[in-house]
């Protein structure tokens, strides 16, 4: 049966360092869908050929992964723990903070004296209060290396991590987590399905469709109820999408800055560690 529409969220701007980003979630009206804590989108951004450097400075994680889906452009991540990667237009970075680290991101060198059209998500992946100390790890896949869910022309949907019919995607992660991204021509339709009882979200990066019986466009984000299964998709314009769905984590959160945790004294610690310069050091 068809899941029905809890939410439709709009993104609102947020400015973070030298960037302003639409944030759906949290919302006002809906805080998390538990292991989805934050969805952040840069939108398309169109960059002269020799721009300045522009990126957000060495800053620290704990607790859970920050996940970067790349749809226009070049991005560098460097990290205090050894890792470091371009992830170019169509890419994922899946990097576990779990016991902290610090890092930097931005567009690359390369990108910014050639110029072009920038924009990616970021996604904040909670994981159970178990795996919140382990060692940080850093995954990082290439277009190539996903699957594509549907062989027909006009929709190009990428799976990166999960299980989907009889398709692995090639991400791991702690908890059950099913994650596609990538376009929908105009006029086209399709059926998504996850399973009961998962928290499952949709987000329309451009354009816009019918979900459901419910019109949504540009820059919203879907939170669909848990029940049932089913997700029909109506495109009226070129769309950008990215769908979300998995197992929850029934845990407390506590969130603040860049920090992940159960509970508000954990985060107070993690604040405290950082000062206490017990993150490390990272010079980029």
């Amino acid at each position: 049966m068809e899941k029905k529409i809890d939410h439709i969220l709009e993104g609102r701007e947020k400015s973070i360092g030298e960037e302003t980003i639409l944030q759906p979630l949290p919302h006002k009206d809906f805080r998390f869908a538990n292991p989805f804590i934050v969805l952040h989108h840069l939108p398309e951004h169109q960059y002269s050929p020799n721009s300045p450097a522009e990126r957000v400075h060495p800053h620290p994680h704990r607790g859970f992964a920050p996940v970067t889906f790349m749809f226009q452009g070049s991005g560098y991540h460097k990290d205090n723990q050894g890792n470091e990667g371009v992830i170019n237009a169509g890419d994922v970075q899946w990097m576990f903070a779990g016991s902290g680290l610090l890092h930097s991101e931005g567009p690359t060198k390369e990108f910014l004296e050639k110029g072009g059209n920038y924009e990616f998500i970021q996604l904040w992946v909670n994981v159970p209060k178990a795996h919140k100390w382990d060692a940080p790890n850093y995954q990082q896949v290439s277009a190539s290396q996903m699957p594509s869910l549907f062989n027909e022309e006009g929709i190009n949907l990428k799976l990166a991590s999960g299980e989907y019919g009889n398709f692995s995607g090639p991400l791991q992660s702690f908890t059950p987590i099913v994650s596609l991204f990538g376009s929908i021509a105009n006029g086209k339709t399709l059926k998504l399905s996850t399973k009961e009882g998962y928290w499952t979200l949709l987000y329309f990066l451009k354009g816009s469709a019918n979900v459901n019986g419910s019109h949504v466009k540009s820059h919203e984000l879907i939170i669909f109820e848990k029940n049932n299964t089913d997700i029909q998709i109506a495109t009226e314009a070129d769309c950008k999408i990215i769908f979300l769905s998995a197992e929850p984590i029934n845990e407390p959160v506590a969130a603040k800055g860049n920090i992940v945790m159960n509970t508000e004294e954990e985060v107070l610690q993690a604040e405290q560690d950082f000062a206490d310069g017990k993150f490390g050091t990272l010079d980029y």
